[in-house]
């Protein structure tokens, strides 16, 4: 893997790309850095703006809740008609309600001088009556029964009256309207007044938040006292923060900046779409992004570009060198228009390419021809082994006139040497090479009487395959010239099967015999594929077979060679019917 990771760093596409990009994305992303850099500074001045504005509005709500507490908290303090409202009627009928009169007329008077106030009420628990007093310019004096109903619930209601705020301003609803409501407590009575969230906000409605801007006040929780179908519709957070703007909403397309009221809990925001921040950048960013945007369209044509003209036609030609080397020698350029200087190329090589496949062709016939020949001559030199011995038998059998033994003999030769005569084949069935060795192991029985056995295992589904010739003989010939002894028997034991050990199918053979088997400097130098032959032609055989062996089926046959109570040799090579 890593091999395969260098030459792809070092490949032309990866130079040629990757000289692209350093050239390009520094470039293009300064330029994106720079746009983004002044989206930001024209967010913040934006946000900066609109957070001094509503500062300031705030300031005035502020400034007028400011100015309300201060008549409450004097109205209760000067008031001393308001014990009167604090007991029952029954004690002074006409003086309660005379004092109801006066107080109603003093606070209607009075709220006329505060701008954005609805309403004063002063409520009385001992008797359950609520004194209303609307301002008379309120745009909620027709609704001042549903409004004198929610603020009797609320005084009635101990549990929200025990964690009520006396000294915060706090959002009260009524039929889906906002107030801002402030209560204070003067002695068992209850004052307050009631300031529509509408009102509040009127100013603020100059600002040019766009078509989809707006201002509003949010609750303690941020939750919007208007407009709350917008906001749940664009999924837009209104969790501000006085020291920064947030983005939100659907693909982040609103800025949000609030400031929160001194007085109560509540808070003022406004919401801006993005989109119109950004038309208020200058044309010079604008041409940044599309000056960015065209090094992108540019940098992708110059590698289709690159690809075509350069990287393809270099690409057509790495693959078919890649193939060549594999050894597909038929693998050849396709012929596709390109530069004059690739179409000499392909045809260049193209050209090389089959004058080196017919070189190769021409080799390989040469080498076949050689290896037939080296076959040839090494066959030649197994044939005269024992000839000068066998006739020495004849002659001394002759001389006993043992004729039916020179008969057996003789008929044992002949088919010897038929099969000598004609094993310069490259294979031969396993069958006749097995009778020829028994042909041969036949014959040595007359030299080594009482001295010789042999046994040969092998299913009849084997017969028919095909082997090198003289592959066993070969072997046994070396047991009769180094394992025979006179003084007590030798036997030679072969065993033929099918080998399913490896993944393909193998032809096992195992030759072992009863002698004293290999030494110990011999068996090393044969499991480390030394030769051994010498002048004299010593285990001249076992080099022939190991030379034959390789040359015709090079890595898929092998030859072992052991002691176990004797020598043993285990020959493995293809199964194959096919003569080869």
């Amino acid at each position: 893997m890593k091999l395969i990771n260098r030459s792809q760093f070092n490949s032309l596409r990866f130079k040629l790309i990757s000289g692209l990009m350093l050239v390009m994305l520094p470039m293009v992303s300064f330029l994106i850095y720079s746009n983004q850099y002044s989206i930001d500074v024209v967010r913040n001045q934006v946000a900066q703006s609109n957070n001094n504005m509503l500062n300031l509005y705030m300031g005035l709500i502020d400034m007028t809740l400011g100015d309300i507490d201060n008549y409450l908290l004097k109205f209760a303090a000067e008031e001393t008609g308001l014990y009167i409202l604090d007991r029952p009627p029954e004690v002074d009928i006409d003086r309660y309600n005379l004092e109801r009169i006066w107080l109603f007329t003093e606070l209607k008077d009075n709220a006329t001088y505060y701008q954005g106030l609805d309403y004063f009420f002063v409520y009385s628990p001992l008797n359950q009556n609520l004194l209303f007093a609307p301002k008379l310019t309120s745009s909620v004096y027709s609704d001042n029964d549903f409004i004198k109903d929610a603020i009797t619930n609320l005084m009635q209601d101990e549990q929200a009256m025990r964690n009520y705020r006396y000294d915060k301003w706090s959002v009260f609803h009524v039929n889906e309207q906002a107030y801002l409501l402030h209560t204070i407590k003067e002695g068992n009575l209850y004052i307050g007044a009631g300031v529509n969230a509408e009102d509040v906000m009127g100013p603020l409605d100059l600002l040019d938040l766009g078509t989809e801007g707006r201002s509003l006040l949010v609750d303690g929780s941020n939750a919007p006292l208007q407009d709350e179908a917008f906001f749940n519709e664009h999924h837009i957070d209104l969790a501000y923060s006085s020291d920064s703007y947030l983005l939100t909403g659907i693909d982040k397309k609103y800025l949000v900046i609030g400031e929160k009221s001194s007085k109560g809990e509540f808070g003022l925001v406004a919401v801006v779409p993005d989109q119109n921040i950004l038309e208020k950048l200058p044309y010079l960013q604008r041409i940044i992004l599309f000056i960015a945007t065209g090094s992108f369209v540019i940098l992708l044509i110059a590698l289709y570009f690159l690809r075509k003209v350069i990287l393809l036609p270099i690409n057509r030609i790495v693959v078919a060198m890649r193939k060549i080397k594999e050894g597909y020698f038929e693998a050849r350029i396709p012929d596709k228009p390109a530069s004059n200087e690739f179409e000499l190329m392909n045809k260049t090589f193209n050209s090389m390419v089959s004058d080196i496949q017919q070189l190769k062709i021409d080799v390989y016939e040469e080498q076949l021809n050689n290896q037939k020949a080296e076959l040839k001559q090494l066959q030649l030199q197994i044939n005269p082994h024992f000839f000068l011995n066998s006739l020495n038998v004849v002659y001394y059998l002759a001389q006993e006139k043992k004729y039916e033994l020179i008969q057996e003999l003789s008929h044992s030769l002949i088919r010897y040497f038929r099969f000598m005569f004609r094993s310069n084949t490259v294979c031969v069935l396993l069958k006749d090479e097995l009778s020829h060795t028994e042909s041969y192991l036949n014959i040595q029985k007359f030299r080594f009487p009482d001295s010789l056995t042999h046994t040969v295992s092998v299913k009849d589904e084997l017969l028919d395959c095909c082997i090198p010739p003289l592959i066993i003989q070969s072997f046994a010939e070396n047991t009769i010239k180094y394992a025979i002894n006179t003084d007590e028997p030798t036997h030679i034991d072969i065993k033929i099967w099918r080998s399913d050990v490896f993944p393909d199918d193998k032809l096992h053979i195992q030759i072992r015999d009863s002698g004293n088997g290999f030494s110990e400097e011999v068996l090393q130098q044969l499991q480390q594929e030394i030769n051994l032959t010498n002048e004299e032609g010593e285990h001249i055989g076992i080099w022939n077979a190991r030379r034959r062996l390789r040359l015709l089926y090079g890595d898929q046959a092998s030859i072992a060679f052991s002691n176990d109570n004797g020598a043993v040799i285990d020959m493995i090579m293809p199964l194959s019917k096919e003569m080869r």
